[in-house]
């Protein structure tokens, strides 16, 4: 049997199903202390906070949580924010959860997101514009790139006979 290929940040080692699944509850759960902001920090009150994932250790002692805030623009006093208050956090997180141990929080920015607007704006850059358009042209018959809602056209001989 081959084992679940871990969708975590480790790299090459593998996250076993126990360790996902315990990320996940721990996930939903500190979504919901967040979202009661129970959290007296300044520097949190009245932002949101997104947590994308949770990896867990495997002995289930040390989470680590990737967050950022909502929009991106506060991640700098959001995340030093949320590691100052982990103590705080992990008492709550120990009422809501039911595991053995309440593990240790890290919290971590999340550069996914930031990444894939990165990306994004790569995507819809002139440039790459200009290279899909010319490799369009390139590959569309007689070298007319059809417009949109438009069939084609095609070459004579290369059809159907009727």
């Amino acid at each position: 049997m081959v084992k679940p290929v871990s969708p975590s940040r480790r790299g090459a080692r593998r996250a076993s199903q126990r360790q996902l699944r315990v990320g996940e509850m721990l996930r939903h759960a500190l979504v919901e202390i967040l979202a009661r902001d129970v959290v007296r920090d300044p520097d949190l009150e009245g932002k949101s906070v997104t947590i994308s994932e949770v990896d867990v250790s495997p002995d289930m002692r040390v989470a680590t949580i990737y967050c950022s805030s909502l929009g991106g623009g506060d991640d700098d006093t959001v995340v030093p924010a949320l590691n100052r208050a982990r103590a705080f956090l992990r008492g709550q997180l120990g009422r809501a959860i039911n595991l053995k141990f309440t593990p240790t929080l890290h919290f971590r920015l999340d550069h996914s997101f930031a990444a894939a607007h990165e990306m994004d704006a790569l995507l819809h850059s002139p440039r790459v514009a200009r290279d899909l358009s010319a490799a369009e042209k390139r590959d569309s018959p007689g070298g007319e790139i059809p417009q949109p809602g438009e069939a084609p056209a095609r070459e004579a001989g290369h059809g159907k006979a009727r």
